[in-house]
């Protein structure tokens, strides 16, 4: 499922327009990113966590040449699913 059809189907399901839909997921989606840029945590019970990792720098080996290079530190995205997801997937 892609952005487009997520939108249609939350417009379906609630019954509101593709344009309304979109917006609700826009500010979802922005309010979600705002939280990790500050370093916070989004929680939604059932459905899982977002929350940031730091990720130490390290040296990496191009696959072309063989020859070590550095790889910056950098923060990632994690996501873990919650029990529910979890259970309603298996």
């Amino acid at each position: 499922m892609n952005k487009t059809e997520l939108i249609d189907a939350m417009a379906a399901d609630a019954g509101i327009t593709k344009a309304a839909a979109k917006k609700a997921l826009e500010s979802f989606l922005g309010n979600v990113e705002g939280t990790l840029k500050k370093g916070g945590r989004v929680s939604l019970v059932g459905f899982g966590s977002w929350s940031v990792s730091k990720r130490a720098a390290r040296e990496g080996r191009n696959p072309q040449t063989g020859k070590t290079i550095k790889i910056a530190a950098k923060n990632v995205v994690k996501f873990k699913a919650g029990a529910d997801l979890s259970n309603s997937v298996n």
